[in-house]
Order: structure tokens, then C-alpha cells, then sequence
């Protein structure tokens, strides 16, 4: 498995305007990451993704670090003001962007579920002929540029591992997988080692990720927590430090011979250069260990 790194991981840094996402490069590169993936990019003044995404890969291609996923935003029942033809139009403009940055992979997000106002059946299942065709003509779109989409456990809509696999099943093509993220299956309170038991098989790429955890029962923890589906508590965290078992998810992948790339998503509250310091190095012990 290659270890690689979100630039996610930086991005209150980057909101902040500590740095840019230049800077962010060199700062994964020192840490020792051997790949690096983008989640969006954040735009200088009169750029746009199309005129930066080169910039992007010219300085990852000097420092050596190779991108490997591109991942974005998408809503195939609410976003582009409700028109799917619209959103799959506007989907396949960013995988011309992973393209030219040189990633082999792009992440798009499902749907966060149907609006309030919708008259109708709202569960997973009824969107599923919605979301089905739109994701099949996107990641077409993407065989024949070279990338492979896929969709992650994300956005609670689209989080549980049953309703993934089921979309994934649904789409029916071989250019497109899931993105497993081990701790986002704790937001709707599923356990992480029987879901990636359950998804491996279809993974195009992993997150390492960690969630402190509190019952929903005990008091509001207060800033830098949110709920669960059941409204438990959680709190991103180091590799290591929280709840998810990482060790019987990397067991997992072992057994099921998952050999492409695993990239650690920084959610913490601590510094992100020193969270990823001490999770890259958890992580790689616990590889040792699976």
C-alpha cells in the first residue's frame, strides 16, 4: 500500500491564510508521504480550476509526489438548482481537472438526500434511479480520460456501507468503485471493520481516519463536536487516538489483498502538521501490525 494524504487535512490552514495550497506540497512532502490527493482547489484570485490544476501538478511532479485522487462536491438530485443533466455536465468539467492534474481517480459525492420540500418517497432506495444514471454517464464520461470515479461513504444520505454498495451495484461499471473512508462509517453509527468487511471489495481507494467518541447520553462535549445519525458524539482525531479500530480495518484490507493507496484525512483539533506527524508514523506501525 502507498501512504498518501488529503489536502483536506489542511484546510483550516489554508481558509485561515496561514498558507496556500502551494505550500501545502512541501509540507506533505517533508512529513514523508509518499502520494498526495487534493480535495477541491482553492483558487487563487483569477484562476480557475482549469488554469491551476497545472500549476498543481508541475510543483507535486519537483517535489516528487505524485497526485493519486481528486475529490469534489457533487449532488445529483439538488445540485445545479435540481437539473441532473446540469450537475453531470458540470461533474465531468472537474474530471478534466483530475485529468490534467495527472490523478487516476476522482471522488464525487452522491446526493446529501431530497429536500425538505419534496413531495414523495424520500428513502435511499427511491433515489437510486435518480442518482444511478447520472453517476453511469459521469464515470463514462471519466474511462475515456483515463480516470476512474467513485463515491464515498459520505454525506449521511450516502454513508451507510448497505446503501454504498447498493449504489455502487446499481451503477454497474468497472470504471467505477468506492472511496472508503473507516471512520465516517461512525457518523451513522455503523461499525467500521464489519463495513469495510462489507466494501473492500469494491475499493478504489481508502482514508485512514479517526473519530473521538462520546455516548449521546452524556452531556454536550461543546466546540469542535458533532452528532452522530443517533446523536452520539464525535470529534475528529490523530491516527490512533480515537475509537475507529484501525487495526482490524488494516487486517481487513490485508486479507481481502488491497494494495492501492491509503491516505490519511485529518480532522483533529490539534495543529494538522503535528497530527499528521504522529499519524503517519501510528499508521505505519499499525500497517506492521495488520
Amino acid at each position: 500500500m502507498q501512504l498518501g494524504v488529503s489536502s483536506y487535512s489542511f484546510s483550516r490552514l489554508v481558509q485561515s491564510g496561514a498558507i496556500n495550497q502551494l505550500d501545502v506540497i512541501q509540507l506533505v512532502k517533508n512529513i514523508g508521504f509518499e502520494v498526495i490527493e487534493f480535495s477541491a482547489l482553492s483558487l487563487p484570485e483569477g484562476e480557475t480550476a482549469l488554469s491551476f490544476a497545472p500549476k498543481i501538478r508541475e510543483a507535486c511532479d519537483e517535489a516528487g509526489l505524485p497526485i493519486v485522487n481528486y475529490t469534489v462536491g457533487a449532488d445529483f438530485i439538488n445540485g445545479s438548482n435540481g437539473d441532473w443533466k446540469a450537475e453531470v455536465e458540470r461533474v465531468k468539467d472537474e474530471v478534466r481537472v483530475a485529468q490534467i492534474l495527472g490523478a487516476p481517480g476522482m471522488r464525487h459525492d452522491a446526493t446529501r438526500g431530497f429536500p425538505r420540500e419534496f413531495k414523495g418517497k424520500k428513502s435511499f432506495d427511491d433515489a437510486l434511479p435518480m442518482l444511478i444514471p447520472a453517476i453511469r454517464e459521469v464515470t463514462d464520461f471519466a474511462a475515456d480520460l483515463g480516470v476512474r470515479t467513485m463515491v464515498e461513504n459520505h454525506g449521511f444520505f450516502c454513508q451507510d456501507s448497505d446503501r454504498v454498495e447498493k449504489l455502487v451495484n446499481g451503477v454497474d461499471h468497472e470504471n467505477f468503485g468506492i472511496l472508503i473512508d473507516m471512520g465516517n462509517f461512525l457518523c451513522v453509527d455503523e461499525d467500521p471493520a464489519t463495513a469495510i468487511g462489507r466494501l473492500i471489495p469494491y475499493a478504489f481507494h481508502v482514508h485512514a481516519k479517526d473519530f473521538h467518541v462520546k455516548t449521546g447520553t452524556s452531556p454536550d462535549p461543546g466546540k469542535g463536536w458533532f452528532n452522530s445519525r443517533a446523536g452520539n458524539y464525535l470529534r475528529g482525531s490523530i491516527i490512533g487516538h480515537g475509537e475507529v479500530p484501525l487495526l482490524s480495518c488494516l487486517s481487513i484490507m490485508k486479507k481481502h489483498e488491497y494494495d492501492g493507496v491509503l491516505s490519511i484525512e485529518f480532522e483533529g483539533l490539534e495543529h494538522p502538521s503535528v497530527g499528521l506527524r504522529i499519524g503517519f508514523s501510528n499508521l505505519k506501525r499499525y500497517l506492521s501490525l495488520a
